[in-house]
Order: C-alpha cells, then sequence, then structure tokens
C-alpha cells in the first residue's frame, strides 16, 4: 500500500505533464477494499485527468475479474429495479458496457510474465480472443526483444483472432434477432395478427423494438455513468 501511495502522490505532484501529454488515468477494481487515504488519493488522480483523452493509463488495483463481471451483473440487476431497463434488454453486449473497462477496448495482447500459464483471474471476459503470451522473464528484466517476441506472436495469430471476433459479433447479431423476432412474433399473435403475413409489418415492429431497447439502454448507462462518477467524487471529497 506504501509503494501505491507514493505512486498516486508522484502522479499528482506532476499534474503539467500529464496535461501537456493529455494522460487520463482510469483505476479498475473494487477501491472500497482500500484504505480510505488511498482510496481517496486515487479519487482525485483520476478525476483530475478525466478530460485528458490523447493517451489513458488503466491500473488494475484491487481487482479480480470474476468481482467486474459479478458487479457488472449487479449494475444491470439495478437498472432493472430502477425502471431503465427491461429484463429482456439484459445480454451480453450490455455486459460488456457495464464493465470497468467500458470504455477501453478489448487486450489485442495479454502478456504473463514469470513463466506463470495463468491469468490469475485477470481480464478474463477481455482476453477471450486476445493472443495470449506466456514468457519466463521476469518482469523488471523485460527487454524489446521479449516484446519483439510478443508482437511476432500476436501477428502470426492475428487472422486467426480476427476471424473468431467476427464469427462471435454476428453470433452475437443472430440471437439478438431472433430474441426479437420471437418477441415480435408473439406481441402480434396476442393482438390477433400473424406476423408470417406481412414482412413489411414484422420489419416495423422490429424496428420500434429495436429502438426502443436502444434508448433505454443508453439512458440506462448515463445514470450508470453519473453513479460511478458521483460515488468517485464522493471519495475523492471523503477527508474534506
Amino acid at each position: 500500500m506504501d509503494l501505491a501511495r507514493q505512486k498516486f502522490s508522484r502522479l499528482m505532484e506532476e499534474q503539467e505533464k500529464l496535461q501537456k501529454h493529455g494522460v487520463c488515468i482510469r483505476v479498475l477494481g473494487d477501491l472500497h477494499l482500500l484504505p480510505l487515504d488511498l482510496q481517496e488519493l486515487i479519487a482525485q488522480a483520476v478525476q483530475a485527468t478525466k478530460n485528458y483523452n490523447k493517451c489513458f493509463l488503466n491500473v488494475c488495483f484491487a481487482y479480480t475479474s470474476r468481482h467486474e463481471i459479478s458487479n457488472a451483473v449487479r449494475e444491470m440487476a439495478w437498472g432493472v429495479e430502477q425502471g431503465l431497463l427491461d429484463p429482456s434488454d439484459i445480454s451480453e453486449s450490455l455486459l460488456d458496457k457495464c464493465l470497468y473497462t467500458n470504455r477501453s477496448p478489448y487486450p489485442d495482447i495479454l502478456i504473463r510474465t514469470s513463466g506463470e500459464v495463468r491469468l490469475s483471474d485477470f481480464l478474463l471476459w477481455q482476453t477471450s480472443h486476445s493472443c495470449l503470451v506466456f514468457q519466463p522473464v521476469l518482469w523488471p528484466e523485460y527487454t524489446f526483444w521479449n516484446l519483439f517476441e510478443a508482437i511476432l506472436q500476436f501477428q502470426m495469430n492475428h487472422s486467426v483472432l480476427q476471424k473468431a471476433r467476427d464469427m462471435y459479433a454476428e453470433e452475437r447479431k443472430r440471437q439478438q434477432l431472433e430474441r426479437d423476432q420471437a418477441t415480435v412474433t408473439k406481441q402480434l399473435r396476442q393482438e390477433g395478427l400473424q406476423a408470417s403475413g406481412d414482412a413489411q409489418l414484422q420489419r416495423t415492429c422490429l424496428h420500434k423494438l429495436s429502438a426502443r431497447r436502444e434508448e433505454r439502454v443508453q439512458g440506462f448507462l448515463q445514470a450508470l455513468e453519473l453513479k460511478r462518477a458521483d460515488c468517485l467524487a464522493r471519495l475523492g471529497t471523503a477527508s474534506a
């Protein structure tokens, strides 16, 4: 914890450099597990750089992937309880947007040093289609050539990974379309209409269904962002 205090204190002392280079600091994890003074220090660093957008430094601290995923599920449940979402709005795509990493692209490469061949509960959801590189070298001894090897492995596997990502994205779309079609068919039958007999009617209903869901999801995500920002602001002024 002392090392974390030193590092975040130093970041606060180098505000001019952070502003010059547009560095946005994001700390991902369950900050409530940390001592109060460290929570406040982290919140201040995040708040001070939140509007910078040239480059982003994501720091996973007090973090496990299982907690991140379960927290995302709780956030969606909160959205349903608040009336912001319908239960049918819950999907993998929405869970993506509720993760701590929702404002960052998924990693292309994950490098694990020290010879350990496991992820240790780190970014399990986000690395499902990433290139995983396990290297025996210790992190303090990591060199350009080790990085070169990792990038080479990524390049060799890029086409396979990209194909898997594309197939996964298409499967998500297909499943969502099937759910929407089933919902529309049920609604039309309840109204005494036959969806199969009027393709234009079905397309219109599908479009309306999708538009209403997107409106609810965007409203929920805005509320969630405000909720998280408010929590961070309270941490940053805890001792004020």
